[in-house]
C-alpha cells in the first residue's frame, strides 16, 4: 500500500471502532503484564477466565509469590502451557520484586529482561498500561501485514517496522488494536471476510471475496 492508502485503511477501521481497547482483562500494569504472558498461543477468552480468580488470589507480584508455582497452576490449567507459565509467572514476580520494588517498569529493555517477555508482550504493554504508540505484531498482525499489503515482512520484527514506519503516528496507539481486533474477527487466517471489510477498498489482497459465501448468507425471513 501507498502511505495515502494506509492512512485510508486504518481511518476506515477507526470510523467502525473509534475507542478500541484490549480484549484481555486486567486491573493494572502488573496483572495487564501476567495477562499478556498468560495469553501465548491461548485465547484472551481462557485467559479472562482464569485472569478472574488468579487475580483475585494474587494481584500483587507479593501476593503471586506467596501462592507459588503450584498455586498459579491451579488458576490456569485451563490454559495452553500452563505448566511453563506457571514458572514464568513466578520467575516473574520475584523479578519484579528484587530489581523494579514490585513495580511493572516503563522500560522496554526493563521489561525484555523479565522471565516470559519477549518484544511482543514488552510492546502491548507499554501501548495498553503505559500510552505509548507501539506495535505489537502477533499472529493476527503479522498476517494483515502480509496480506492486505499494509507492511509486508518475512518476520515479525519486519513487519512491525514497516507499520512503525508507514502508520502516522497520531494513529499508531490505536491501530495496535485495530489491526488485533480486524484480524481475529474478519481477516481471518483460513477465510477473510471481506465482503463486509469495512476497509476492503484499500486492502491489495489480489483474492478478495467480496460476496459472503451461500452459506453464510442470511436466509429471509
Amino acid at each position: 500500500m501507498t502511505r495515502a492508502q494506509v492512512r485510508g485503511f486504518l481511518e476506515a477501521l477507526a470510523a467502525a471502532n473509534p475507542h478500541p481497547r484490549t480484549e484481555l482483562e486486567y486491573q493494572n500494569p502488573f496483572t495487564l503484564l501476567v495477562a499478556v504472558v498468560l495469553s501465548a498461543q491461548a485465547t484472551d477468552v481462557s485467559v479472562n477466565k482464569a485472569g478472574k480468580t488468579l487475580f483475585a488470589d494474587a494481584p500483587t507480584p507479593q501476593a503471586m509469590i506467596r501462592l507459588g508455582v503450584d498455586g498459579v497452576a491451579r488458576h490456569i490449567r485451563s490454559i495452553g502451557l500452563w505448566q511453563t507459565k506457571a514458572r514464568n509467572v513466578i520467575a516473574l514476580c520475584e523479578a519484579l520484586v528484587e530489581k523494579y520494588g514490585g513495580q511493572v517498569p516503563h522500560d522496554r529493555e526493563a521489561l525484555e529482561s523479565l522471565p516470559g517477555v519477549g518484544r511482543k508482550t514488552a510492546n502491548v504493554v507499554l501501548n495498553v498500561a503505559f500510552g505509548e504508540p507501539t506495535m505489537a505484531v502477533d499472529t493476527h498482525i503479522f498476517r494483515l501485514g502480509n496480506r492486505t499489503g499494509l507492511a509486508p515482512g518475512r518476520t515479525p520484527r519486519e513487519v512491525e517496522d514497516g507499520l512503525v514506519k508507514r502508520i502516522p503516528k497520531e494513529l499508531l496507539r490505536d491501530a495496535h488494536h485495530w489491526l488485533i481486533l480486524h484480524g481475529r474477527y474478519v481477516c481471518k487466517a483460513r477465510q477473510p471476510e471481506c465482503w463486509h471489510c469495512v476497509a476492503a477498498e484499500w486492502c491489495r489482497y489480489p483474492a478478495k471475496t467480496l460476496v459472503a459465501p451461500l452459506a453464510l448468507r442470511a436466509v429471509p425471513a
